[in-house]
C-alpha cells in the first residue's frame, strides 16, 4: 500500500493497520532476527577493514603494544561473531528461538561498540591532532554505519553505540580543552538522534513485516477459499447436472404416464400438461395453458374444488386426495376423474406450484355400480327361494309330514343347515353392501345392555352347543342403558359370540364381562382358543377376510360378520377391537356411550 492509497482512502489504511496488527508476533520477531543475520557478513568484513586500516593508522607511537592488544581483541570478537553467524545458519529452531538468537546478538553489538569505546578511550588522548581527528571521523563513520546495520532491532542498536560513545564522550569530557568539553556535551544528544532513528526505523521494519505476513495469511485464506469456492463450484455443478438429470426423468415420466398430470399456479392457472390429460381432457395442450383448470375442466354441478376448498388447500400447502369428480371433456362428454394434488414448496414454505395428478374412474365406477345392482338383485332374487326351501325343510325335519328314515332325516337337517347358512351369506352381502352405499338406516332407541347380553347368551346357547362350548355372563352385568339400534347391536353380539364358540375348544368357555369407564361401557366377549395368526391382525375387520387355515375352513364363514360388526359399532358412535388374552385365547370387545352421557354430547 503506497502512502497515495493511505491519504486518498483512509478505510483502506486502516483496514491496512489492523490486518497488520493482526499478524503473529512470534513470525515478525524471527524475520527481524532473520533479517539483522543476513547483514551481518557485511558488517563483520567492514568492521574488520576498518579495525585493520585503524590498526595501521594508529601503529606509531609508544603505545604499538596496545594497539596489538586492541587488534587481537578485534580479531577474537570477528571470529566469536562469525562463529555466531554460522550457528544460526546451521540451526533448525532459529524461527522458535528468535529471542535468544536476538539476545545473543545483542550481546555481539555490545561488545563490538566497547571494543570501539576501548578504542576511543586509549587512543583519542594518547595521540596527536592528526589521529585525534581520524579517530573522531572513524568513530563517528562506524556509530552512523551501525543504524542500517541494527536498526531492525533498536535495543541492539542503543547497546552497540552506547558501547562507542560513552567512552569516547568520558574522554572528551574529561580531557581538559574547553572545545573537547563543549563536543562531549552534544555527543549524548548526537547519540539519542541516532537511537530515535533506529527506533523509527524499527517501528517501519516491524510494520512492514507485519503487513509482509498479514498479507501472506491473506493470501493462504484467499487460497483456501477459492479452493473451497471451487470444490462448492464443481459441487453445484455436479447439483445441476443432477438436477437436470432428475429434471428429464421427471419430464419424460410425466410425458410417458398414463395419468393425466397437470402442473398449476397458486390460482389453479394451467401452466402444462402431459399426452394423457390430452387425452382425458379432449384438449389440445396450447388450448388449455394459461386457462383456469377449475372453470375448465371441472363440472359446473359438481364444484369440488370451489374458491373456499382451493383456498384452504393453498394455505395449508399439503398434499390432498380428491373423491371421484364430474369433469367435462372439450367435446362435452362428462367423466368421473379422481384427483391428487400435490404443492411444491421451497425451504421457505412457499409455494412454487401445484401438481395435479388426474384418474378416470368412470368405467370403474360404473362397473362397481353394476356389481353392486347384481349383487343386491342376485341376493333378493335368491333370498326369496331359500326361505321357502328353509321353511319346506323345518317343517318336514320337525315331523308334521310324518315319521321318516332316519338316513332321509339327516339328509334334510343337512339341507336345511347348508341353506341357512346360504342365506345368512346373502343376509350378510346385503348388509355390508347397504352400509358401504349408505342406505343403510339405524332406529337407535335407549336399551338395557345387561339385558341385550342376557338374551344374546340365550340366543346363541344352542349354536354354542353344537361346538361343545359354554357361554357364560362373568363378574356380574351392571345395570346400563345405551342409546343403539336394538337389532343391530343384538346382531353384533350374535356374530362375536358365535365367532368364539366356532374357534373355542371343546368343553372350553367364551366367557362376557361388562365394565365403565369414562362414560363409556364395554363389553367383552372372551375365548381361549387358538388366538389370531400375526399376519391376519391388520385385515381382521375387512371384507371376506378370513384367516388361511384348515381349522377356518372346517368351522365355515363368509368373511362378513367382523366387517359388519365394526360398520355397525361406529355407526353407533362406539368402537371395537380386540386383545391377545392373559392366559391364551382371544378377546373381542366394543364400547358405546351410555345414554346419559350420549344424551349431553347431543346438547
Amino acid at each position: 500500500m503506497t502512502p497515495i492509497d493511505s491519504a486518498t482512502n483512509p478505510h483502506k489504511a486502516s483496514a491496512g493497520i489492523s490486518l497488520a496488527d493482526s499478524a503473529d508476533p512470534r513470525r515478525v520477531l524471527a524475520d527481524r532476527v532473520e533479517q539483522i543475520y543476513s547483514q551481518m557478513p557485511i558488517g563483520i568484513a567492514g568492521s574488520f577493514v576498518i579495525s585493520v586500516v585503524a590498526a595501521i593508522e594508529l601503529r606509531q607511537g609508544r603505545f604499538v603494544e596496545i594497539v596489538i592488544f586492541w587488534a587481537g581483541l578485534v580479531v577474537l570478537l570477528t571470529a566469536a561473531t562469525l562463529g555466531l553467524y554460522w550457528s544460526y545458519r546451521r540451526s533448525t529452531t532459529k524461527a522458535s528461538e528468535a529471542a535468544q538468537w536476538l539476545r545473543w546478538l545483542a550481546i555481539s553489538a555490545l561488545a563490538t561498540g566497547a571494543t570501539w569505546g576501548f578504542a576511543a578511550a586509549v587512543f583519542f588522548p594518547s595521540h596527536a591532532d592528526e589521529q585525534q581527528v581520524f579517530l573522531a571521523f572513524l568513530l563517528a563513520g562506524v556509530v552512523a554505519g551501525g543504524v542500517p546495520m541494527y536498526a531492525v532491532s533498536w535495543p541492539v542498536y542503543a547497546l552497540y553505540a552506547a558501547g562507542i560513545i560513552f567512552p569516547f564522550t568520558y574522554v572528551l569530557a574529561t580531557f581538559g580543552n574547553k572545545l573537547f568539553a563543549e563536543i562531549a556535551l552534544l555527543i549524548p544528544a548526537f547519540y539519542a538522534l541516532n537511537v530515535a532513528i533506529a527506533y523509527r526505523l524499527n517501528q517501519v521494519f516491524d510494520s512492514g513485516y507485519r503487513l509482509r505476513h498479514a498479507y501472506g495469511k491473506l493470501t493462504e485464506d484467499y487460497t483456501a477459499l477459492n479452493q473451497r469456492v471451487e470444490q462448492q463450484l464443481d459441487e453445484l455443478l455436479q447439483a445441476q447436472r443432477e438436477v437436470e438429470a432428475s429434471g428429464r426423468k421427471l419430464a419424460l415420466f410425466a410425458e410417458r404416464s398414463p395419468i393425466a398430470v397437470l402442473q398449476m399456479d397458486h390460482n389453479a392457472t394451467i401452466l402444462e400438461l402431459n399426452p394423457a390429460a390430452e387425452n382425458l381432457f379432449g384438449y389440445a395442450a396450447v388450448e388449455l395453458v394459461g386457462r383456469n383448470a377449475i372453470r375448465t375442466l371441472f363440472s359446473s354441478a359438481n364444484p369440488v374444488l370451489g374458491g373456499a376448498a382451493w383456498q384452504s388447500f393453498i394455505e395449508t400447502a399439503k398434499p390432498l386426495s380428491l373423491p371421484p369428480a364430474g369433469c367435462v371433456r372439450r367435446d362435452g362428454i362428462e367423466v368421473s376423474c379422481e384427483f391428487t394434488l400435490t404443492p411444491l414448496v421451497n425451504e421457505d414454505g412457499d409455494l412454487l406450484s401445484v401438481i395435479a395428478q388426474v384418474r378416470d374412474v368412470t368405467q370403474v365406477l360404473e362397473a362397481d355400480r353394476l356389481k353392486k345392482e347384481f349383487t343386491s338383485t342376485l341376493s333378493h332374487e335368491l333370498r326369496t327361494p331359500l326361505t321357502s326351501i328353509i321353511g319346506s325343510l323345518q317343517l318336514v325335519n320337525s315331523g308334521v309330514m310324518g315319521e321318516m328314515d332316519k338316513d332321509i332325516v339327516e339328509l334334510t337337517e343337512v339341507a336345511e343347515r347348508n341353506a341357512q347358512r346360504l342365506l345368512d351369506l346373502i343376509n350378510d352381502i346385503l348388509d355390508i353392501e347397504k352400509i358401504e352405499s349408505g342406505k343403510f338406516v339405524l332406529f337407535p332407541e335407549d336399551i338395557e345392555l345387561d339385558t341385550l347380553v342376557r338374551e344374546s347368551l340365550l340366543l346363541n346357547r344352542s349354536f354354542a352347543d353344537r361346538f361343545k362350548v359354554r357361554l357364560e355372563a362373568s363378574g356380574g352385568l351392571p345395570g346400563l342403558e345405551v342409546k343403539a339400534d336394538r337389532k343391530r347391536l343384538l346382531q353384533v353380539l350374535t356374530n362375536l359370540l358365535s365367532n368364539a364358540a366356532k374357534f373355542s375348544n371343546e368343553g372350553g368357555a367364551v366367557e362376557v364381562f361388562m365394565s365403565v369407564t369414562d362414560a363409556m361401557v364395554r363389553v367383552d366377549i372372551a375365548d381361549r382358543g387358538t388366538g389370531i395368526p400375526e399376519n391376519f391382525r391388520d385385515r381382521i375387520f375387512g371384507r371376506f377376510a378370513q384367516a388361511d387355515s384348515a381349522l377356518t375352513r372346517q368351522k365355515g364363514g363368509t368373511g362378513l360378520g367382523l366387517a359388519i360388526c365394526k360398520r355397525l359399532i361406529e355407526a353407533m358412535n362406539g368402537r371395537i377391537g380386540f386383545e391377545d388374552r392373559e392366559g391364551g385365547g382371544t378377546l373381542f370387545y366394543f364400547e358405546m356411550p351410555v345414554a346419559k352421557a350420549f344424551a349431553q354430547a347431543d346438547k
